[in-house]
């Protein structure tokens, strides 16, 4: 009992929010200490000897309690003491870091179970991330609505893992995207409707691609398929199955549209709009009924269903004809705040939470149709990005008018909770929500059931189905292969009595001479007060170095590169500035220690006909006999089936045999078809695109 009155709750939504509940200034590895300390409590089990914290979170519009649990990894103990997820992430030159730290917050049934043994290889977390303690991390997994949350959607949880990864001062993120949504890969439907991909809404971009895919490779294939013209999309699908479908669909929606639909991009966009903003104008929820209710009358009668034959319209906040006296426009208002906001921005935040009140009005079918101030903060920030300005809005956001409608905060009676509502200035009328059969829905709004039909068959029919056009096609492939995405936070040189550096060891520190193919470490974060000395500046790497990789262990930092002549006790401050790189030399590194590299301590060879020098998290296979390895697609072995005991490469087997013998070796590359993606081909097309 005494330890449930020791717990901390924290709100989901502003958890990790600057300034609260903690404000960090330090290296990620003391962050984490210093988070653990003052944001999480103990728990009083551990998974094979690693401890866990966990902090509990309170989503407030359901006023449910979720855990989120931090494990702490100690390598020099772990069974997986390397890391796939740099590997695959281009970091295998990184030093192994000591510790790593899994941040989970488990499916809705296992909130109330211990984490077990298995958890980090489960793939139905609502939330899996890993960081080192160099400060690079990797997201596992994130599972929202569509993966298993009953009520957390996916990007609420991005939202939050963004905020725990900036408070904590993390360096780099990477994610290998393989969301999904109804059959469709969202990083090339967010690609063509926006330029990235899902998780480019939170500054995650092209870190590198399969299959031999570079950025440049990425970007082109996106300006191809975003380009494409919908009158020539129209002309290319005429003499196809689905031509009439596909026009109809583009009609109905560039005439919905207030702005010209000129390319697939402009259309997936205008879309997938429908589906996340609040709706106004010609395609509003109560515009689009009304345009529609003669054809759901004429549908019913010749249909001879059995279902009512009217829509029952309501009014549901009669006010009469005058405005209450108490009620101010909120213009007027916005003008004399005292705000450091121009007026024209309050008045824009003002006009966004107006929409979401009137998109929950239209949608709800009973009860009531306010909302509550997390749910408007929520809906604003999907468009705004200052959660100050937005909460300086709501705090006087009451009996205020903006354009034909009145903002009122009241408790709800029902709930006892402190809401907004909306009502209409004018006495008009609207539609109740009584559903409308699917069946006659397809009538009413076109060729579709819903928007997100649409979506999918405009998806399948012409993104990935498009005919005849080896351009189209190869660019479609290039975004699906291009799945690894990362965020990277800039170094911050805080406003504060601290000088920071990043602190590099120096070649001459490790003998690359076995290792001349790998890239050189990343640099450590180190922080020292405004007035230390050079000797400072040399513990204080020393012991960063010591703290966060294995080899580094019994590091002894002799000097600092470019002061050799300063004596230690010469102090910094104005003779090195604060955010600089510094590279220093020592001693002591355990360079015979197997835990090196976090890409383990093999030292193999990626070459591959695709052009991948580096492995990308695809299947490989080595030759037996240059010991080199390369996809196994490449190498003409399909997907589904096993790797042979005895694969010799194309280039050993054109050096072993004759062409005319070549077949009797395991390689068949002749009878080989190309791999589904050729980057090489792709710029041959992509430059004729281009050229025409």
């Amino acid at each position: 009992m005494e330890s449930h009155t020791k717990k901390k709750f924290y709100g989901f939504h502003t958890f990790a929010e600057p300034g609260f509940p903690v404000s960090l200034s330090g290296a990620f590895r003391d962050n984490m200490r210093q988070f653990l300390q003052q944001c999480a409590e103990p728990e009083d089990y551990d998974i094979e000897g690693m401890p866990i914290w966990c902090t509990f979170l309170v989503y407030e519009n359901r006023g449910t309690v979720l855990p989120l649990y931090t494990v702490e990894e100690n390598v020099k103990h772990s069974d997986s003491p390397f890391c796939d997820y740099c590997r695959c992430a281009g970091w295998s030159h990184h030093f192994v870091s000591k510790r790593k730290y899994h941040l989970i917050i488990p499916a809705n049934d296992e909130w109330n179970n211990p984490l077990d043994e298995g958890a980090f290889d489960i793939q139905t977390h609502l939330l899996h991330g890993l960081i080192h303690c160099n400060g690079y991390g990797h997201l596992i997994c994130i599972n929202g609505i569509e993966g298993g949350s009953k009520f957390i959607c996916g990007r609420e949880i991005m939202d939050l893992w963004d905020r725990i990864c900036t408070t904590l001062h993390v360096r780099r993120i990477s994610v290998e995207d393989l969301s999904r949504k109804h059959e469709m890969d969202l990083r090339l439907l967010y690609g063509v409707a926006y330029g990235h991909s899902w998780f480019g809404k939170w500054g995650y971009r092209f870190c590198h691609g399969s299959f031999g895919v570079k950025e440049h490779n990425y970007e082109r294939a996106m300006d191809i398929l975003s380009s494409l013209e919908l009158d020539q999309v129209i002309d290319d699908f005429s003499l196809t199955k689905g031509c009439t479908l596909i026009k109809q669909m583009i009609d109905r929606y560039r005439d919905m549209s207030d702005t010209n639909l000129v390319t697939i991009r402009d259309l997936f966009r205008f879309m997938l709009t429908l589906k996340t903003k609040p709706s106004t104008g010609k395609y509003s929820a109560s515009s689009v009924m009304s345009r529609s209710l003669s054809r759901y009358r004429t549908a019913l009668q010749r249909c001879s269903l059995k279902f009512p034959t009217r829509l029952s319209l309501k009014n549901n906040y009669p006010l009469g004809k005058e405005t209450p006296a108490k009620c101010r426009k909120f213009s007027n208002l916005a003008a004399n705040l005292d705000s450091r906001w121009p007026v024209r921005r309050l008045e824009h935040v003002a006009e966004v939470i107006v929409e979401a009140l009137k998109e929950k009005r239209a949608r709800n079918n009973v009860g009531s149709c306010g909302m509550t101030r997390q749910e408007a903060r929520d809906a604003a920030r999907l468009h705004i990005g200052d959660t100050g300005l937005i909460d300086h809005v709501l705090k006087v956001m009451n009996n205020v008018i903006v354009g034909n409608y009145i903002i009122r905060r009241a408790v709800n009676r029902s709930t006892k909770i402190l809401e907004y509502t909306i009502q209409d200035i004018k006495g008009g009328k609207e539609f109740s929500c009584s559903k409308i059969p699917d069946s006659i829905q397809v009538l009413i709004m076109g060729p579709g059931r819903s928007v997100s039909e649409d979506v999918v068959y405009l998806y399948r029919n012409v993104l990935v189905g498009y005919p005849e056009s080896d351009s189209v096609k190869f660019a479609v492939q290039m975004i699906l292969h291009s799945k690894h995405f990362v965020k990277e936070w800039p170094f911050r040189d805080e406003d504060d009595d601290s000088l920071r550096f990043v602190c590099r060891l120096a070649t001459s520190s490790i003998d690359l001479n076995s290792d001349i193919s790998r890239d050189f470490p990343p640099g450590e974060y180190v922080i020292v007060p405004l007035y230390a000395t050079l000797g400072d500046l040399k513990i204080a790497v020393q012991n960063a170095m010591r703290d966060t990789y294995c080899v580094t262990e019994n590091l002894q930092v002799m000097e600092i590169l470019g002061m050799e002549g300063v004596r230690d006790e010469e102090v910094l401050f104005g003779l090195i500035e604060s955010g600089k790189e510094i590279w220093v030399r020592g001693c002591g590194l355990d360079l015979e220690n197997d835990l090196k590299y976090e890409g383990g301590a093999e030292n193999w060879t990626v070459r591959c006909k695709c052009g991948a020098r580096d492995d990308d998290g695809e299947r490989m296979v080595a030759c037996d006999i240059c010991e080199t390895w390369q996809h196994t697609r490449c190498g003409g072995i399909e997907d589904a089936e096993a790797v042979p005991r005895l694969f010799v490469c194309d280039s050993c087997c054109s050096s072993l045999a004759p062409e005319e013998t070549r077949c009797g070796f395991t390689c068949n590359y002749d009878s080989y078809e190309a791999p589904v993606l050729l980057p090489n081909m792709l710029e041959v097309d992509m430059g004729m695109m281009y050229s025409e």
